[in-house]
């Protein structure tokens, strides 16, 4: 996270004595990215945060992913999944890699308190709202917001809104960051790139929370391990870095338009390791008079493709049985673009405005199936090409 911001009581040097309200000496902790040669945050907190009373395995399930085999495109629905549960134990697996798996869930009850340790977390809110609470601050989240959550920050959700909280959820193995080619070489956004730091939301705080003998469950390769701590974690009272969750909403995305079909990249908004996020939000569409009236068919030669279907009509998809929430996958090697509907009887869009909003994950490794994805899969999307 390129930005750096402080919040509380701080000294004026890094790594120096900072005494609390008692004359005690504040417990510093450095949470620092790619063995602390990178982004960090310094915490001081009023009480040791390793201090652990109890450990003990957590029951979990191993998550596993079948190859996509014969070679499909698939179409998943995630209004099928169940409501209820809360963002960590109810997060429902439909595709991933190595890399990242691709959640889905339906959240209508608060989080543990949680951190994972094996990468970040991106979440992209569909409904409802909710209230992040970490050992940073807190951050209140709506419909629309992208929320990243870097490795090993200890948070909970807490939904708010009068309906569950359905988000998508990808589970990276490293770090999300903004595309580098966003940024200056001191790591200000550019003035070219779709997105600038006043367009995101930063912790507020910070959340001094009193406790004892506080449960975290800690997410690592092997599986999830419940931690309880002497104090609760969440007893910060000031910290400062570039390390932080963060969120941006997706009608802050300013769109790269062009009178040409303009390439995925320019609809770039996240990077992180083996993988690329995109959106597609409100915007015009291609406006010379020779322009296509529809997209092109398309063949993925080096990655697979995902997309959530957030909001709008979905014109190219018409007939394809594609509707609000669903999730399409097509794999590289399968060409594919605009439907039937689309194709033979919908209008030119050249010089038109789309209202569309949807979510791209590309991988460049091949994503598998996860074995609860087949309850929600429409098995006949692969024909929806042929009308």
């Amino acid at each position: 996270m390129p930005y750096f911001m402080q919040a509380g009581h701080v000294p004026r040097k890094r790594f120096s004595q900072h005494p609390g309200d008692d004359g005690k000496l504040l417990a510093a902790e450095v949470i620092g990215a790619d063995g602390f040669s990178s982004d960090m945050c310094l915490m001081y907190h009023r009480q040791s945060p390793a201090a652990i009373v109890a450990v003990a395995p957590f029951e979990s399930r191993q998550v596993a992913f079948a190859a996509n085999e014969p070679l499909l495109p698939r179409l998943f629905n995630t209004d099928q999944l169940a409501t209820g549960g809360d963002t960590v134990g109810a997060r429902r697996p439909i595709v991933g890699n190595a890399d990242v798996a691709v959640c889905f869930v339906q959240a209508d009850a608060p989080s543990p308190l949680y951190r994972n340790a094996t990468g970040d977390e991106l979440f992209y809110v569909h409904d409802g709202a909710a209230r992040l609470e970490t050992v940073l601050g807190t951050i209140d989240v709506v419909a629309g917001d992208y929320v990243v959550i870097p490795k090993a920050i200890t948070h909970r959700w807490v939904p708010t809104g009068s309906v569950p909280l359905r988000a998508l959820v990808f589970e990276m193995s490293g770090h999300v960051r903004a595309p580098k080619r966003y940024l200056s070489p001191t790591g200000q956004y550019l003035q070219e790139s779709p997105y600038f730091e006043l367009d995101l939301k930063r912790p507020e705080g910070p959340l001094l929370v009193d406790g004892e003998g506080v449960d975290v469950l800690v997410r690592t390769r092997g599986g999830l391990t419940r931690y309880t701590y002497r104090r609760h974690p969440f007893d910060v009272v000031g910290w400062f870095g570039c390390n932080y969750p963060y969120a941006l909403n997706i009608a802050d995305f300013s769109p790269i338009t062009g009178s040409f079909h303009r390439p995925p990249p320019v609809h770039q908004v996240f990077e992180a390791p083996g993988c690329v996020v995109c959106n597609f939000v409100p915007r015009m569409l291609d406006y010379d008079p020779r322009a296509m009236p529809i997209p092109s068919f398309h063949s993925n030669v080096d990655s697979d493709e995902i997309i959530f279907y957030a909001e709008g009509n979905f014109f190219s998809r018409k007939g394809s049985g594609i509707r609000r929430g669903s999730i399409s996958l097509h794999p590289a090697g399968h060409i594919h673009g605009p439907h039937p509907g689309a194709w033979e009887t919908g209008p030119s869009r050249v010089g038109q405005r789309t209202e569309e909003v949807a979510v791209m994950l590309d991988t460049f490794r091949p994503l598998g199936l996860a074995a609860e994805a087949a309850a929600i899969e429409q098995r006949e999307y692969i024909h929806s090409w042929a009308g």
